[in-house]
């Protein structure tokens, strides 16, 4: 008697499935590269933060531009500029944290309902304190000192 199974694919099986997965992780990788979502935070300073310094002092001082105007910043909501979040606490003062997910370093992209969202992988943070409410994210958002002075919000 011949046996004519085989135990082992042969090569006309194998090869083309070794091409396309190949192609297939090749032209994923290239997707995913060029994708937003998938980037890391910028480290460029956001518009009118004066160079993204210190102030040179406190209150804002040393000529810094102002961030934003604290009425721009409202209750369980917030403001995304560039590498910051301005929000408001509890007791309604204006407060800044990182808009960088502590999950993977995504960039944060929408504040609402008392979130700060990223779009990466559905972390969620609390506005008020920066502690992940929801997604992968573990760690809370650095806080990032601010200042009002004047009705306008600046880097402390």
């Amino acid at each position: 008697m011949t046996e004519t199974a085989n135990a082992s694919p042969s090569r006309r099986i194998v090869v083309p499935g070794v091409v396309v997965t190949v192609v297939a992780g090749v032209a994923g990788y290239i997707v995913a590269d060029q994708s937003d979502a998938a980037k890391p935070a910028s480290t460029s300073a956001p518009a009118g933060s004066g160079g993204g310094g210190t102030g040179g002092g406190t209150g804002g001082g040393g000529g810094a531009a102002a961030l934003a105007r604290e009425a721009d910043v409202a209750a369980d909501s917030g403001v995304i500029l560039g590498d910051l979040v301005l929000t408001r606490n509890a007791a309604g003062a204006v407060q800044g944290f990182s808009a960088v997910c502590t999950h993977q370093g995504c960039t944060v992209n929408a504040v609402s309902d008392g979130r700060i969202r990223c779009p990466c992988h559905g972390s969620a943070f609390d506005t008020r304190t920066g502690a992940p409410v929801a997604g992968p994210a573990k760690t809370p958002l650095p806080p990032v000192a601010v200042t009002v002075r004047d009705g306008e919000v600046f880097r402390a």
